[in-house]
């Protein structure tokens, strides 16, 4: 990626200009239609990330300090919500409101008032919003679960109110908070399937979608795309000097060897109901309207029309008769277990540098690794496959000896560089809990380094890294702009693959694929729960039981 940005001051270097430096082409990102597209970017990723951190941190908090009817069913939607790429849900909202769509058809009248709506910002935040919502529950649930009811009940014992005993929570939560923010932000500035599709049609145009275009155009303009990487990394470090701001030089350990682990508490009839009905509320906006869209275009007849005669299994019915999607399937399945497994280690590792770092107050190689981590989380994905593709095929690298480009291990790179950043950041709220008197307290009584984290730490973290590895594995495996553009010939995975029936116009089965895949995974993710519940020890669970 250095080489790729490298191209945007000097594009002569590599044989894209005649320039040895120049700021050229930050002057063409910074005017016309690419500047329109960076402010409108900036603007929907900060709308999505606050949207997300609230609504994530109250189903964390719902979630997990109480008892809601349905508590499987919820979480399960979460891991829906999270598993359905942005350019289906988007694809699903378009599908519904455009002319002649479905809600057109089935209600017989012209909704323009909600086309208006979704078709605009509103809607792009919304989407890209909701999406980020199980990033920012992921990143706040680990924190939740460490907080002990000391704190609460002496807040209680000194006359706090609720509100002041919730200020008071969300003060100690400050680390997954403000994570959730910087994770939703990234992802939404990075994400390319909503600006290609639901932003596209609706004139609203987002720097991914203007860059893709500057990188597959003829001629391919290399500099300006890589003078618009660096303004997209501009913003997201921008975010992480706000959170460094807001949480230098304070510890948020509360989590000891004496901590009281808060039980959940149940609900009152008008509670379950308040709690049930906003559930209902959010989960149908996000989850229930834009599947309804997908799931319709996936069981249309071949003419399109939607009438009560038109809809059919048959799609899924080619979906299980065509073979060639089974390679795809296991392909993707290997590169996402493969990718999140050597994540995960990545990120304990870099997780817990980062917290000791924070927590002493040193260490200037922790920072910069911080802003190297969330740099890399802004870089859109097409646009570190264009890097990759570009720096891998120069004749440099052949004389160096690295023949990378067109190889499953370019793809495997690629997938782990954009998993790594956001696993080290879901983890870094729950090491920063995590009292460094408790490793001592092992290692006094006797227990090597070994022993110390099978005993000390991997209990208590256990749920919080099997979390990080199952949202590593789903977000990778229909992983679509990276796949598409380094698989090697003859080597597509399932994202590829259904793309490519799209784009043959074969909606119904593409559409069907990608609706049995995802059900797929859901399947799996519900395995690994099943497994770790059935074989993990009892005192494992006692976060989850109190």
């Amino acid at each position: 990626m250095g080489g790729f940005l490298l191209v945007a001051v000097s594009p002569r270097m590599f044989g894209q200009g005649s320039a040895w430096f120049t700021l050229a082409p930050f002057g063409s990102a910074l005017s016309g239609n690419m500047l329109q597209a960076l402010l409108d970017t900036a603007l929907t990723g900060a709308g999505a990330a606050v949207l997300a951190a609230a609504v994530g941190t109250a189903l964390a908090l719902l979630l997990g300090r109480t008892k809601v009817p349905g508590d499987g069913l919820w979480r399960l939607a979460i891991w829906a919500l999270l598993l359905a790429p942005s350019y289906l849900e988007a694809l699903g909202w378009s599908r519904l409101v455009e002319p002649d769509g479905v809600l057109s058809q089935l209600l017989g009248m012209d909704l323009g008032w909600l086309r208006h709506l979704v078709m605009g910002p509103l809607g792009v935040i919304w989407v890209l919003g909701s999406r980020g919502v199980p990033f920012a529950f992921f990143a706040v649930s680990g924190a939740v679960a460490g907080l002990g009811r000391d704190f609460e009940d002496a807040a209680r014992v000194h006359g706090a109110g609720t509100r002041a005993r919730l200020r008071i929570m969300l003060g100690m939560l400050a680390p997954g908070l403000w994570a959730a923010v910087a994770i939703v932000f990234a992802e939404a500035i990075s994400d390319y399937g909503v600006a290609a599709t639901l932003a596209a049609d609706a004139h609203f145009p987002l720097a991914t979608y203007a860059l893709a275009s500057a990188v597959t155009n003829f001629p391919a303009d290399y500099p300006t795309a890589a003078a618009v990487g660096w303004l997209l990394m501009m913003l997201i470090v921008l975010a992480m000097l706000a959170q460094r701001r807001a949480t230098r030089r304070r510890s948020y350990a509360v989590l000891s060897g004496r901590t009281r682990f808060m039980p959940r508490a149940p609900l009152s009839g008008r509670g379950s109901a308040a709690a049930l009905t906003g559930l209902g509320l959010f989960f149908l906006l996000a989850l229930g309207v834009p599947a309804l869209g997908v799931v319709c275009a996936s069981m249309l007849g071949p003419f399109g029309a939607v009438t009560a005669h038109s809809f059919t299994l048959a799609n899924y019915q080619q979906v299980f008769q065509q073979s060639n999607l089974l390679a795809p399937l296991l392909l993707s399945l290997q590169l996402a277990a493969v990718t999140a497994t050597v994540a995960l280690i990545g990120a304990v590792l870099v997780a817990r540098y980062l917290s000791r770092s924070g927590r002493t107050g040193t260490g200037r190689a922790a920072g910069v690794l911080d802003l190297l981590l969330l740099g890399a989380v802004a870089l859109p994905s097409i646009v570190l496959g264009a890097g990759y593709i570009f720096t891998y095929n120069l004749p440099l690298m052949n004389v160096l000896g690295i023949h990378l480009y067109g190889t499953l291990t370019l793809l495997a790179i690629g997938l782990l560089a954009g998993a790594l950043p956001g696993a080290s950041r879901l983890l870094a709220g729950s090491f920063a809990q995590l009292q460094d008197s408790m490793l001592a307290a092992a290692r006094v009584h006797g227990a090597g380094p070994t022993r110390t984290w099978a005993t000390t730490v991997l209990p208590l973290l256990s749920r919080g890294l099997l979390w990080t590895w199952l949202l590593t594995f789903g977000d990778r495996f229909l992983e679509l702009p990276l796949a598409s553009m380094l698989y090697p010939p003859g080597r597509q995975p399932l994202s590829v693959a259904v793309t490519g029936l799209i784009v043959n116009y074969d909606f119904g089965t593409g559409t069907a694929s990608l609706v049995i895949a995802c059900v797929g995974v859901l399947l799996v993710i519900a395995l690994a729960l099943l497994i770790f519940r059935l074989v993990a020890p009892p005192g494992w669970h006692r976060l989850e039981q109190r």
